[in-house]
């Protein structure tokens, strides 16, 4: 069984913010498995989440029960929800795989590794207290605006996290006009990364979808 999260906030003002790209990507994942009139989501208040429960079939192996969850517990309480799934449904951290932005990353780059510090990712690392433990899956997935200094090397350097003013406004933002060829692909992407991980394993997600 595994027990896949995106992350993002709940309500109509936040749907199409850079934040809420957990959301995007775990909603058409599970687009492309059924059919649109299949697609649907429960609230359930005992995890505080919108759940869709699917049967994954790979071509080789057994048949795999999936939870797809989006937490209603707001970014900086995700932590909550997956830890009341993890328990509802008796799934270990290890079979977490938790979907969310990622500002360190520019805008359509992908990263999926198993443990590691939150990056300052709010959501994760309300994760990892309620978890008691960093050991599960993510799927990271760039938002970052590109932008570059020259150093006193005289080379370029491209400016993290730290260095962007407003970060916080920056993730509730949406995504501008010229963006929007790439938050398509990379919504695409994630979804075929899930897929891929699920059919034939999470290496080779990565080898395929990780950004070099």
């Amino acid at each position: 069984m595994k027990l896949i999260v995106g992350l993002g906030n709940p309500g109509d003002k936040y749907t199409h913010t850079r934040h809420n790209f957990g959301f995007m990507v775990v909603e058409q994942f599970l687009k492309d498995y059924k059919s649109l009139r299949d697609t649907v989501w429960s609230l359930s208040s005992k995890v505080k989440s919108d759940v869709a429960l699917i049967d994954w079939k790979p071509k080789v192996g057994p048949l795999e029960k999936i939870i797809l969850a989006k937490p209603k517990t707001y970014m900086n309480n995700s932590g909550m929800a997956v830890s009341l799934l993890s328990s509802y449904y008796k799934v270990n951290p290890e079979d977490i795989w938790v979907v969310y932005d990622e500002l360190d990353l520019p805008l359509g780059a992908m990263k999926i590794r198993f443990g590691g510090a939150a990056a300052g990712h709010h959501g994760v690392e309300s994760i990892m207290e309620s978890l008691g433990t960093d050991k599960f899956w993510r799927f990271r997935l760039g938002i970052g605006v590109t932008r570059i200094h020259n150093g006193e090397d005289g080379k370029q350097h491209a400016i993290g996290r730290q260095k962007i003013k407003g970060a916080e406004d920056l993730v509730l933002s949406t995504f501008g006009r010229s963006e929007q060829g790439k938050v398509r692909e990379l919504i695409k992407h994630g979804s075929g990364a899930l897929q891929m991980a699920l059919e034939k394993g999470i290496e080779s997600a990565m080898n395929r979808y990780n950004t070099k």
